[in-house]
């Protein structure tokens, strides 16, 4: 794996052998920060990279001007890994890796009034509740402001769903056997005005 742009372009990411571990490919990734940067800026945005794996999808987002990344990862083996990638980058700030399990880790950012540009979720495949879990939840918190993008990465073959709390999901796009799902603050109807 490599990072695709920006300041740390072509530098590599290491992974981990074994099946427990499926960092975002280079080829959906870079799909991934061309749609975002078609639309928004990544220039000085926050993002929280959920279920962070390498870290490959937060460090990109580094390399291309994200003022901040909280990377959330459970797994102390993969929260050692993207140390390290950091560290082989000499990235030494505008991060914090939060080792904890994903439900503690976003009541803490949530009471912490951390709001995000780009919430990026991706849990192992075969977890399909992770999925309902973490979008209800960001749908209803702070770290999702009005115009955050929530993007979930997932099989193919499963629908996470349309819709969480707040959330609606506004694009999805598919390549080989993954896809990426898009989500935003849904727009709520205007109470009728006196006299409607």
């Amino acid at each position: 794996m490599r990072i695709i742009a920006g300041q740390y372009r072509s530098r590599p990411v290491k992974s981990l052998p074994g099946l427990d571990l499926r960092p975002t490919s280079d080829r959906l990734r870079e799909t991934l920060f061309n749609v975002l940067s078609s639309s928004s800026t990544l220039e000085g945005s926050v993002w929280l990279d959920l279920f962070a794996g390498t870290g490959a999808v937060g460090i990109e987002a580094i390399s291309r001007g994200a003022q901040h990344v909280y990377f959330i990862e459970s797994e102390r083996k993969h929260a050692r890994l993207i140390r390290e990638n950091l560290q082989s980058l000499k990235i030494s700030e505008r991060f914090d890796v939060i080792e904890s399990d994903t439900a503690s880790a976003l009541r803490s950012l949530d009471a912490s009034g951390v709001t995000c540009h780009f919430c990026f979720v991706d849990p192992p495949y075969r977890l399909h509740g992770a999925y309902a879990r973490a979008l209800e939840f960001l749908g209803a918190s702070h770290i999702v402001g009005s115009s955050t993008i929530v993007i979930a990465e997932h099989e193919k073959k499963f629908d996470p769903g349309n819709g969480f709390e707040g959330l609606g999901r506004y694009r999805m796009i598919i390549q080989g056997d993954a896809a990426l799902s898009f989500y935003r603050i849904s727009r709520k109807p205007e109470p009728p005005k006196n006299g409607d």
